[in-house]
């Protein structure tokens, strides 16, 4: 998503084309291998380093633009959601967000007991987009600002760059992604990794999807996740069904990174976005908490970052039927035993209810 216009072109009848195009394969060796450090996948799920099954449950927040609104965390947190995915720009496009932010990013998030998927916005469009910056671009920022996270594959989800192709270059993809995984990993990273379809996220040339088995599989470390982006493309509950469950069912990761619940190229069904990932298990984030220009302000889910001022798009997401309150869980490490803030031991109370910060 765009801070301001979203541009989602030559959609025409693409929803229409939403084929099964992920073939089902046996997860390789390394992918079925536990216990793992962190956040990882496994058996197309994603699970916590104790083995338990972990489903996103958040919202994004555009952090890079609005980086005086860090009580946006405890707020998010406050109204039921377990993960956020945060805003970053690598300085390509917007003011770069450097070591010393993110690691307080990742300290908030921790604080409030989030996980915590920070990705860069500069990717968005790229190829079609002038100004966007490449996956590649992505990775040199991530290696320059690696020391704010790492060791903190509990909490952290690296997601290498927002919608990383728009409508024209989009058949680099799969090869421009398997490269911008192996430097990571190259690089040291163990994260779990997550990465955006093309075509401004909505993956309606089905991109992704059809070569979603070979790019996790040329991961070394076998842990990435994929992320579709669902607006006006998946406007039926036909459509969103077909997507997530041919990844389900090929037995690869996916959630739903950004949705709304209208749009200018058409109006998701966002019904059917919550309800199918609450039956599949699936993970979703909507977009977004506050801030959002251009036009689509009726994105917002709070009004002017206050949390006592809910929108409809709001009080949908966090409040209505499998909204977030009645979804998320919180994860695991937060709770007894775990590597939580304040170190092993320190936190001998029993975790909260699902969705709630104590």
């Amino acid at each position: 998503m765009k801070r301001a216009t979203k541009i989602s072109t030559a959609l025409g009848g693409a929803a229409a084309v939403l084929l099964g195009m992920v073939v089902a394969a046996p997860l390789s060796a390394s992918a079925q291998s536990s216990p793992r450090a962190g956040l990882h996948v496994a058996d197309g799920r994603i699970l916590e380093a104790n083995g338990n099954d972990f489903v996103m449950r958040g919202v994004n927040h555009p952090h890079s633009w609005y980086t005086q609104h860090t009580a946006a965390f405890g707020h998010i947190k406050d109204l039921g959601a377990n993960t956020v995915r945060v805003v970053l720009s690598s300085g390509d496009r917007w003011y770069k967000n450097d070591t010393e932010d993110v690691a307080d990013v990742v300290s908030l998030c921790k604080r409030n007991r989030l996980i915590c998927v920070l990705e860069v916005h500069d990717t968005t469009g790229y190829g079609e987009e002038p100004e966007a910056a490449s996956l590649d671009q992505a990775v040199d920022y991530w290696i320059d600002i690696q020391d704010a996270i790492k060791g903190e594959e509990d909490y952290v989800v690296l997601n290498i760059g927002n919608e990383p192709h728009g409508n024209q270059g989009y058949g680099n993809w799969t090869a421009d992604t398997i490269s911008a995984i192996n430097r990571l990993r190259d690089e040291d990273f163990h994260h779990l990794i997550m990465v955006d379809g093309p075509n401004w996220g909505q993956d309606w040339t089905n991109t992704m999807r059809t070569n979603a088995r070979r790019v996790f599989d040329s991961d070394p470390h076998a842990n990435t996740v994929f992320s579709i982006h669902m607006y006006g493309v998946y406007g039926t509950r036909s459509a969103v069904s077909s997507y997530l469950n041919d990844f389900v069912n090929a037995g690869l990761p996916i959630l739903v990174g950004e949705f709304g619940h209208y749009h200018s190229d058409g109006n998701p069904d966002e019904d059917a976005i919550l309800e199918i990932s609450e039956h599949l298990g699936t993970g979703y984030l909507g977009w977004s908490w506050s801030g959002n220009s251009g036009g689509v302000d009726y994105l917002d889910m709070v009004v002017d970052f206050d949390p006592n001022r809910l929108t409809e798009w709001g009080e949908r997401i966090f409040n209505g039927p499998n909204g977030i309150a009645a979804t998320a869980v919180e994860a695991t490490v937060y709770g007894d035993g775990g590597n939580g803030p304040g170190g092993p031991g320190d936190d001998t109370e029993a975790p909260t209810a699902p969705g709630r910060s104590r």
